[in-house]
């Protein structure tokens, strides 16, 4: 199915609903902000199909804290750029949205037992703001960004994901942004996907299909083919927060289901109440 396709049919699938969706979307490189991509324009007509939010949370595979869960309580994130030795204008980017520290707060009260903690100092990483200002280009929905406890298992970000389920009830986008596959260490510039991401990308995906996140989340039973799609879990556990915040109601509609480099996933999927 097309890009375009799947867009027609999740924008056909969002009726009314007081129920916010969660959406998951592989990020890839800081280019694609810049660029117009496939990848861009995808989040663009995303943007254009998804309620307007009162606020998004965003869990970003670049804010990684260990033995706690910070949220950002900022009035005015800071746009940060994360990166080095990326063309000048990809600096110059802003992304000003506000912040919402009321809400903020309370998803730290929230997630006291996964011992949160307020932060003033982060903002808005490459992860957040390269895709926002597509889905979102107006700057104007309060955004604030939950760290990932890097130090906790897989199995920690499912957990997080359900706590914060709640918060779509009111308003709330709750938005991850990694990627599925993510491997720097084998990229290949127009090379071929690797048979290794391809493996691990479909199965993900019918994993995700299935309902059966315990088993995303076992590394034992990933095995080595995880440790060869992430070398470090920081992008994959993002996708965990997002499939965590979903429930067996929800419909399931994928995005993008394509390898870039070679060995990064730009999978991104979309749950619908």
């Amino acid at each position: 199915m097309s890009a375009i396709t799947e867009l027609q049919s999740l924008h056909d699938r969002l009726t009314p609903s007081a129920r916010m969706p969660v959406v998951f979307l592989g990020h890839g490189s800081p280019m694609n902000a810049l660029e117009d991509t496939a990848y861009s324009r995808s989040w663009t007509e995303l943007g254009k199909s998804l309620p307007e939010p009162a606020a998004i949370l965003v869990v970003s595979a670049h804010w990684m804290t260990r033995g706690t869960t910070l949220i950002d309580v900022s009035a005015m994130p800071r746009t940060i750029h994360d990166f080095y030795g990326f063309p000048d204008a990809l600096y110059a980017m802003e992304y000003p949205a506000p912040g919402d520290p009321a809400l903020a707060r309370e998803v730290v009260s929230l997630l006291a037992s996964h011992n949160s903690a307020e932060d003033d100092t982060w903002g808005l990483d490459h992860g957040a703001w390269t895709v926002l200002r597509f889905l979102y280009p107006q700057a104007k929905v309060p955004v604030f960004q939950v760290s990932i406890d890097i130090g906790r298992g897989l199995d920690h970000q499912l957990e997080v994901g359900r706590t914060l389920s709640q918060l779509r009830d009111r308003g709330v986008l709750i938005l991850g942004s990694g990627n599925v596959v993510h491997n720097l260490r084998t990229v290949q510039f127009g090379g071929a996907p690797q048979d290794f991401a391809v493996e691990f990308d479909q199965m993900f995906a019918d994993r995700l299909a299935e309902r059966d996140l315990k088993s995303l989340a076992d590394p034992a039973r990933l095995g080595n083919l995880l440790r060869m799609a992430h070398p470090t879990p920081d992008h994959y556990m993002p996708a965990l927060t997002i499939a965590g915040a979903s429930d067996a109601r929800d419909g399931l509609t994928f995005m993008n289901d394509a390898i870039d480099l070679g060995s990064v996933s730009m999978r991104s999927f979309v749950f619908t109440a």
